[in-house]
């Protein structure tokens, strides 16, 4: 072996006794084991274990060594080969004693007789590992392998082949006792550095008595014997018939402080010499094949089973040492588990489900992901479903998904937050709703602005919806999710369905998450929702995994019992059958059947042997419950009141509750010692406090135990007690989700709370007020049930004595019945209202919730009558047919009406009641007679809708009222082009981005086409081109395009539109190369420039002060801008934000609703409104001349994009940096400046706007330069030159090469005066 010094064995012992300086052999490891737990003799600890895992980890190797030579035919005397001075033991040079690694320094043991060597080695994969986390945390464990090296001198008639050593392993030859008999010498001469003495083998004084007498005396003992029995051992006086069987030398390894499990070891290959007699003795060892295996075991985990380690005993009490996060005999399920969820981080959603029944390790085999789900960056979640709590289980879901919320905030706060607010946009309040925790992830000063009125109108689809966008956005495959929802028994179909439409996702960045489903399948039918959920997903192929987890097997189990007693397995097998037959290898029935063994006195440990101990015929013969539920409460029996009080409220909170809760109760008098039975439930184990902070049970089973603890004529009546104590605390306070549980509790009592009639009322209304909360929560289903409760708890005459209370919880209750999709119910509920309310008013929100719920499920007849009769007791004339010229002229009259409006219309609001609900139930009506009725009366419903609000003001149901107006403005029956044209065109690019409103212009261009719808078809296609400049569509291709189009509406000979187009075409050719080799004129095709009555010079002018914009002239531009302004004259308000960002007004607010805009696209049909330069253009024009107005026009455009930012983020946000970078410039606030044209850069970038990123690069570098920064110029210079590139336009490429060749000079100047 290289690097390594070969000593003799018996030199090696005598040189390990020199150094650690003990010469007198009554001292020999005594001084130092004394000192293992002592304080402040940590060295004397260190040189202990390392002395004494470097000779067990000889004894290892000529364990392996002999377990591969034998003595065939018997010829060679085994008494000279298996002692002290036939082997060596090599040395590594390498590591030196007094280093952290001198324990380890055995490298092989040789045996000289034979020749036959070995090296003592760690597996090559894990010898890195131990290198990385050597000083972590002192351990000394190594997983060791033995490798025989080659020895010439070795007969092979001596060498044993792999299957004979397996043979020799399990004989009981007298042969083999003989080897243990020799080898247990040499145990004793290795360990106690002294011969082995002649009488070592006689037994001790006081021998033992006889199996018959001791089973006698053991039955006679009863439970106060054997805790005296206990006491005695506990203070070191024993009775010397209680000790098993040893011999002097065994007694004299243990004096000398040789570790208990050498001297066992020792012991049982001592007895197997007993089997010439005859004897039957358990542990006794058959071969020398289990000792190797018992040596390896020792090296693998010293701190368990080789050192006497006593700080697990605590007042005289010693603790079973369970693996608490070891997970047993669940191999190829953890194997499953892990590879899902490494497919998950993959990019791929996947389910996966455990079964089993209470106590099998469900929640264990989950746990074992959890470090490797952190490892990758995941988020863990977890939610176990109650069937204690009124909560129904959506809120579970919901509060999961919740929690990520907080995690995030520790690791990539700013990034998701960025996400979620380009993902939901304007409907972020609704996720703020469902989400509370989303908050925390948005300083307050960036938050988005929370609508409170946003989620009313949510649903358990909604939900769904929501929580898919949300998963999408924070789960990747650097950041998975696993949502470990256990008990799913206790879930429902609205909770699964959840789950459902998250893991089938099919978008192409979709969600990223496992799911983890475990639930009792020993409780559930095959109709159950679980069911369901698993066929659904695998048609929606979801790659699903199903496993079933059954008790332990025997051998699993011995491993458990093996660890938790710290003993050799072979010795624990007696015990574990035992164990296995009373628990059928259910995990926490095993703990707690053991703890039970020990309380009992049946399982004892021996303080002079260091070591457990049992009679197993004893444990049979006990009568020991083989139901665990039995056996815990049999244990609760005997605990103080004040701590089954305490569990006995805990487990009806349900699996968990806050800290808080315990302290709100323990201010009454009645729970005032609540807080020391909590503090002696935490010590004892029956409740831990979780990661989340709140207060658990250890296990399902405990929590039932302690509710069993309840008599069952009692348990109604003591939730009742609980929640009013609890009521009674916290009334007035803000408990927050604590409401849930008082009302649960108090909702048990009802046959106690309708004998008071101020009783029931003051419960109804706290459970209308956790109804409510449930409501903002989103969790309708919850909610319903609450509400109903309160319901039930109204006295018979409710309705004549408490005639508010009862009107706004049935509202209440058929909203939630609604949004639950629980339509009949809403519908009855509704009905009994309309019975019962004392005037019409009072049933009107009623009738319009009836309508939606009608609509909902598409009876559309009855929705349009209930209408019908709603308006008509208003006041309303419902016709039942209308003409359409008579539509025709309403319409028309609706316009001169907006004409005859003032311009303080906007700020006029609607006062009158009746009037809004006029207007609600008008909008109700058209909608409903698009689909059961004639377009005809669509139309009037529209018109009377909007004519309402010119006269009376606005309110929120006006902009309805306004798009359904511009739907019908089209005069024929095919409004689907009119819908496309007025709302993608003219409407949507406020909340869309372009890219979207473009392609759904193109189906609205193809629809009308194929409708023959024409002519609403083409000006679908005008508004196509129009977005596509706005979204910086590459120009020569939007050039082809409007040919094409040309081509389209020559064809349908359709003039105003080739006017309007040919426009589009002059702009786009005069963005490529100044019109020099593409252009049309455009003029000609508009008429009279100066006369009044042309309609369409406000579309050239906007178009010339585009294309002025853009070349670079900025007083043409002024002057197309002010031609433009004196054409629309007062309808400039009504002007898009393009004309706004590019010109900016001089005075007054920019146009902020759109509802107005839709009257001026119905005057201005074919006007093009501006899609680039005039704010910019203004800021110019005074920039050096009057920077007082400059600053004031800047301020205006800023205000005028904020409005169109909040809207949209996607369109206009880098519009918005644009002009503060611009406002930044004129106030030389140098860093906001920069930072602004960056962020304007970044956002152009991400929205695809290439022609908008390139004049961001483009103002930039001209800021730069005129501040000096040539360098930093050129840079920018050089992107809006890629930009424009991309774009198309070669004006603007030429432009900016142009500015860059001179930059490029003062660059190179610049660098030659740094060189000189």
């Amino acid at each position: 072996m290289a690097n390594t010094t070969l000593f003799p064995l018996q030199s090696w012992i005598e040189s390990e006794a020199d150094e650690d300086e003990l010469h007198d052999g009554s001292k020999k490891f005594r001084d130092l084991e004394e000192d293992i737990n002592t304080p402040n003799n940590s060295n004397k600890n260190e040189r202990y274990k390392e002395s004494i895992i470097r000779r067990t980890t000889i004894a290892y190797g000529i364990a392996e060594l002999l377990k591969r030579s034998s003595n065939k035919n018997g010829e060679l005397d085994e008494t000279n080969i298996i002692r002290i001075d036939n082997f060596t033991v090599s040395i590594s040079n390498s590591k030196q004693r007094g280093s952290s690694r001198s324990w380890d320094d055995i490298e092989g043991v040789g045996m000289i007789s034979s020749g036959l060597s070995l090296m003592i080695e760690e597996p090559s994969y894990l010898r890195g590992l131990l290198e990385r986390e050597e000083n972590c945390d002192g351990q000394m464990g190594r997983c060791l392998e033995v490798e025989f090296t080659s020895a010439s001198a070795v007969p092979q008639e001596n060498l044993m082949t792999g299957t004979e050593a397996e043979a020799a392993t399990v004989s009981l030859s007298e042969q083999e006792n003989n080897r243990c008999n020799l080898f247990a010498r040499l145990l004793y001469e290795l360990f106690s550095c002294e011969p082995f003495p002649d009488d070592a083998l006689a037994v001790n004084a006081d021998a033992t008595p006889s199996k018959e007498a001791a089973q006698k005396r053991s039955k006679s003992h009863d439970m106060s014997s054997r805790k005296n029995l206990m006491l005695t051992r506990a203070r070191g006086d024993f009775d010397r018939a209680e000790i098993p069987f040893q011999t002097r030398c065994i007694v004299r390894m243990q004096k000398l402080g040789i570790p208990a499990s050498i001297c066992l070891m020792t012991q049982n290959l001592l007895e197997s010499a007993l089997r010439e007699d005859g004897g039957q003795l358990h542990d006794a060892y058959e071969s020398l094949g289990a000792v190797g295996e018992d040596l390896h075991l020792l090296l693998l985990d010293p701190d368990r089973f080789l050192f006497d380690d006593e700080s697990h005993i605590i007042q005289n009490d010693v603790q079973l040492l369970y693996r608490k996060d070891k997970l047993y005999g669940r191999d190829k399920e953890e194997t499953l588990i892990t590879d899902a969820f490494c497919r998950v981080s993959r990019g791929k959603s996947e389910a996966f489900f455990i079964g089993g029944f209470s106590g099998s390790g469900k929640s264990m085999l989950v746990n074992s992901l959890r470090d490797r789900v952190k490892c990758v960056g995941g988020y863990t979640i977890k939610h176990k479903f109650d069937p204690m709590s009124q909560e129904k289980p959506l809120s579970g879901v919901i509060s999961a998904f919740n929690q990520i919320c907080l995690m995030i905030k520790g690791r990539a706060r700013p990034l998701i937050a960025k996400k979620l607010g380009e993902e939901f946009g304007v409907d972020f309040s609704l996720l703020m709703r469902l989400l509370p925790n989303v908050g925390v992830l948005f300083p307050e000063h960036v938050r988005p602005v929370i609508n409170v009125d946003a989620g009313e109108a949510m649903n358990a689809r909604s939900v769904c919806f929501t929580l898919l966008r949300f998963v999408r956005v924070v789960s990747s495959p650097s950041h998975p999710v696993m949502l470990f929802l256990d008990d799913i028994q206790w879930a429902d179909s609205t909770a699964l369905d959840v789950i459902h439409t998250i893991l089938s996702d099919t978008k192409t960045m979709g969600s990223c998450m496992l799911f983890v489903g475990a639930y009792r399948d020993n409780e559930v039918q095959v109709d159950h929702p679980i069911f369901d959920l698993m066929e659904k997903l695998e048609i929606s192929n979801v790659q699903t995994t199903k496993v079933s987890l059954s008790g332990l097997d025997q051998e699993d189990l011995n491993t458990m019992i093996s660890d938790a007693l710290c003993l050799y397995p072979r010795i624990c097998k007696s015990l574990s059958g035992i164990v296995f037959q009373k628990t059928k290898g259910s995990p926490f029935f095993v703990l707690e059947f053991m703890q039970s063994l020990k309380s009992r006195g049946l399982l004892e440990y021996n303080f002079h042997q260091k070591r457990w101990v049992w009679n197993e015929d004893i444990i049979r013969a006990e009568d020991i419950s083989d139901n665990v539920l039995h056996l815990l409460s049999s244990k609760m029996d005997g605990l103080s009141d004040n701590v089954q009080t305490l569990l006995k409220i805990m487990a009806c909170f349900g699996s968990c509750t806050s800290e808080s809760v315990i302290g709100y109760l323990s201010e009454s008098v009645e729970y005032t010692e609540v807080l020391n039975g909590l503090e002696r439930a935490l010590i004892d184990g029956f409740i831990v406090t979780n990661k989340e902070g709140s207060l658990q049970f250890v296990h399902d089973k405990v929590r039932e135990a302690a509710y069993n603890l309840i008599p069952d004529s009692d348990k109604r009546q003591f939730h009742y007690h609980l929640g009013k104590a609890l009521n009674s605390i916290c009334d007035g306070k803000d408990v927050g989700d604590t409401i849930f549980l008082i009302a649960s509790l108090i909702n048990h009592g009802k046959e106690w709370i309708m004998r008071d009639e101020e009783l029931s009322i003051a419960f109804a209304k706290l459970n209308m007020k956790a109804g409510k909360r449930a409501l903002d929560g989103c969790d309708h289903k919850t909610a319903y049930s609450y509400l109903e409760a309160a319901l039930s708890l109204l006295p018979q005459q409710h309705w004549e004595n408490h005639y508010d209370l009862s009107l706004r919880l049935n509202f209440l209750m058929a909203g939630a019945a609604k949004s639950c999709c629980q339509y009949v119910e809403a519908e009855q509920i509704l009905r009994r209202i309309s019975e019962r309310c004392r005037c019409f008013e009072d049933k009107l929100p009623s009738y319009y919730l009836l309508s939606q719920i009608f609509l909902t499920q598409g009876r559309v007849v009855d929705a349009y009558d209930t209408c019908s009769f709603v308006l008509q007791q208003l006041g309303e004339t419902i016709p039942d047919l209308v003409a359409f010229d008579a539509v025709k002229t309403m319409a028309k009259d609706t316009l001169t009406m907006y004409q005859a409006v003032d311009d303080d219309w906007l700020e006029r609001k609607m006062e009158d009641e009746t009037f809004h609900t006029k207007l609600q139930f008008y909008n109700s009506i058209a909608y409903s007679s698009f689909f059961c009725k004639s377009y005809s009366l669509l139309a009037y419903f529209t018109c009377k809708a909007v004519q309402l609000s010119l006269q009376k003001g606005i309110c929120e149901h006006t902009p309805l009222s306004l798009l359904q107006f511009t739907g019908v403005v089209a005069n024929n029956n095919n409004a689907v082009p009119e819908l496309y044209n007025n709302f993608y065109g003219r409407i949507a690019w406020r909340f869309e981005p372009f890219q979207d409103c473009a392609n759904n212009l193109r189906r609205g261009f193809e629809t009308g086409l194929s409708s023959g719808n024409n002519d609403m078809g083409l000006q679908c296609a005008l508004q196509v081109i129009k977005t596509n400049i706005f979204k910086g569509s590459n120009l020569k291709s939007l050039l082809n395009e409007i040919d094409y189009y040309l081509h389209l509406l020559k064809t349908f000979q359709i003039t105003r539109g080739i006017n309007v187009m040919i426009t589009f075409r002059e702009t786009v050719s005069v963005l490529i190369d100044k019109g020099q080799a593409t252009s049309t004129e455009a003029k000609a095709a508009f008429g009279d420039l100066n006369d009044p009555g042309n309609r369409l010079r406000d579309v050239l002018y906007s178009h010339q002060a585009i294309q002025a914009y853009w070349a670079g002239y900025t007083e043409r531009c002024q002057y197309y801008i002010e031609k433009y302004k004196s054409v629309i004259g007062q309808n400039v308000r009504l002007a898009t934000f393009q004309i706004e960002f590019y010109h900016g007004k001089e005075a007054g607010d920019a146009i902020t609703v759109m509802i107005l805009l839709l009257f001026y696209i119905l005057l201005n049909l074919y006007l093009f409104s501006i899609s680039n330069g005039t704010g910019l253009n203004s800021i110019e024009k005074y920039r050096g001349k009057n920077s007082f107005k400059c600053r004031e026009i800047a301020r205006n455009c800023i205000s005028a994009m904020k409005k169109a930012a909040a809207n949209s983020d996607w369109n206009f946000t880098n519009k918005l940096c644009l002009l503060e970078a611009e406002q930044q410039s004129l106030s030389y606030n140098h860093r906001q400046a920069i930072a602004s044209y960056d962020a304007s850069i970044t956002s152009a970038r991400k929205s695809g706007f290439i022609h908008e990123q390139g004049l961001a690069c483009e103002k930039a570098g001209f800021y730069h330069k005129r501040y000096g920064d040539v360098c930093k110029a050129a840079e920018y210079f050089k992107q809006a030159r890629e930009c424009y590139e991309e774009w198309g336009s070669s004006m603007k490429v030429d432009f900016i090469q142009g500015e860059l060749n001179n930059v490029q000079i003062l660059v190179n100047s610049e660098l030659a005066r740094r060189g000189r």
